[in-house]
């Protein structure tokens, strides 16, 4: 076999590390940015924050503005929400922190070689939560999160303190592990009764019920029933015997609780034997109580939301702000970055000259992330100010591709600037995905935003007449008189996507 030499040319796409890391800031959400940023103040000795610092670092006169101290100063790009977005990227390479005149940037490249991977150098972040605030005389103890309660250790709780026999208490721990979150039994009687046959051959059915009522008493009330009917029958087995209309609750509970589930009202009525003043009275009572008690032990803390804009009206002109709280002002470290000598090939100095280069690689990604996102942002502002002036009805059509048009930029990259990041407007806190929507034609050849519609369908359910409620077709009819041209499928998507029940299930005693 001869050996012989080809030329051949090709196309390839190769993604430096740093164009990498940029990227995967990009997308990053608040949360798992400052963890980033927490991992690269861990790891990375050049890097510090304003509060790191107590004196101001020697400023070069020439590189220093004056309407800003020297520590802020370019060498750090601010990384602030509320600066100016006309700094150019190359800012970071005006250091008014210089080190020595041994030290020179010409040796520092541009880029990393490309067979060089970021993960040797970065490790990924492995926990998304938060910076770590050290305890002090301000530390939020609200903050902390304990470990909740679940609906298993509060029953096992009360079964620690009643008396019981050891095989009761056995039956009582099969039964609570059985619950399920909502605080139904999961599995059904049979099912349990037979698992703890395999251990006790002689033990009957009655055995289990008794230990079941017994447990059923736990707080909350209606705990470990079999069903939603069960469930509601225990609580109001509980009121008090001068509750009004109580025997009527427990009756329409225990035989016609599916008729109330239709609103068949007239049928209520004539069942029962009472007027619409009395069934309004016994359906009073019923919706008191809970069917899902469990939901009540142990349920999920509140996860509040940080917006990564600001967007407020001045001088009748919407403007875009970053939020500033949302990362820690980073910088350069001046002290450190004047020991790296140019001659110098020692380990040490060599460690240092690669931490400055990834530093610098670092402040420059962030501020590429903050200069995307302010960009994006207002170009969705200034497409939604309907929005922002007169709510949801007013949201105009828009996809990712009409914002990548405008920012000159690849519609993946307007998803990853949009995806878990969120704008604060007059009207609420919003993701950014939230602006964006499809279309549907109206009867004069514009177009209509299926979030406009949503809010249009949301409007027409909150004012109908709740004895008659407005059916699908109803609502596409409406829809029509206004223009728009709607199916009545696509309003039942759109309702349903609103978690509005359908008519039948809407419709009220008044």
């Amino acid at each position: 076999m001869k050996q012989t030499l080809q030329l051949k040319l090709g196309q390839q796409l190769t993604m430096t590390p740093q164009l990498q890391q940029a990227i995967r800031l990009l997308q990053l959400s608040t949360l798992d940015l400052q963890a980033e940023i927490q991992e690269a103040l861990d790891s990375n000795p050049m890097l510090e924050t304003s509060d790191d610092i107590d004196e101001p670092a020697p400023a070069n006169t020439e590189n220093t503005q004056q309407s800003e101290p020297p520590a802020q100063e370019s060498e750090n790009p601010a990384l602030n929400g509320s600066e100016n977005t006309s700094s150019t990227s190359d800012t970071s390479n005006e250091a008014p922190d210089q080190p020595d005149s041994d030290w020179n940037d010409d040796n520092i490249p541009t880029d990393l070689a490309v067979d060089t991977s970021w993960d040797d150098i970065y490790e990924p972040s492995s926990s998304g939560s938060g910076l770590s605030k050290p305890e002090g005389d301000d530390y939020d103890f609200e903050s902390r999160r304990g470990t909740s309660e679940s609906l298993q250790d509060h029953l096992s709780w009360q079964l620690n303190l009643t008396p019981m026999s050891a095989l009761d208490n056995e039956i009582a721990e099969t039964l609570i592990d059985a619950v399920a979150p909502n605080g139904i039994l999961g599995l059904s009687l049979d099912e349990i009764f037979s698992g703890l046959q395999v251990q006790h051959e002689e033990l009957e059915m009655d055995e289990v019920l008794a230990v079941l009522h017994r447990i059923q008493q736990f707080d909350p009330p209606g705990v470990l029933s079999q069903d939603v009917r069960e469930c509601l029958l225990i609580q109001l087995n509980q009121l008090s015997d001068d509750t009004p209309n109580l025997a009527q609750a427990k009756t329409l509970v225990r035989d016609y609780l599916d008729v109330l589930g239709s609103r068949d009202f007239k049928q209520l009525m004539r069942k029962l034997r009472i007027k619409e003043p009395e069934l309004q009275s016994v359906i009073s009572v019923i919706q008191s109580l809970n069917p899902r008690p469990g939901e009540s032990i142990g349920a999920d803390e509140t996860e509040y939301v940080v917006p990564d804009v600001f967007v407020a009206k001045v001088n009748n002109r919407w403007q875009v702000q970053l939020n500033p709280d949302i990362a820690p002002k980073l910088r350069i470290n001046s002290g450190y970055a004047s020991l790296v000598k140019r001659a110098d090939s020692s380990s040490d100095n060599t460690f240092l000259r690669d931490n400055l280069q990834e530093a610098r690689w670092f402040l420059k990604s962030l501020q590429s992330r903050n200069e995307t996102l302010l960009k994006v942002s207002t170009c969705i502002v200034e497409k939604q100010q309907g929005f922002l002036d007169y709510g949801p009805e007013a949201m105009k059509p828009m996809v990712l591709h009409d914002v990548a048009e405008i920012v000159e930029m690849h519609e993946s990259t307007i998803s990853r600037v949009t995806t878990q990041k969120y704008m604060h407007t007059p009207q609420g806190i919003f993701e950014l995905k939230y602006f964006f929507s499809s279309h549907v034609a109206t009867d004069t050849g514009g177009e209509c935003s299926s979030t406009a519609i949503r809010a249009i369908i949301k409007k027409l359910v909150a004012a109908e007449n709740q004895r008659k409620p407005l059916s699908d077709s109803k609502i596409t009819g409406l829809l029509a008189e206004q223009g728009i041209k709607v199916a009545r499928r696509t309003i039942a998507k759109y309702r349903e996507s609103l978690h509005i029940p359908p008519s039948n299930e809407r419709k009220r005693l008044v």
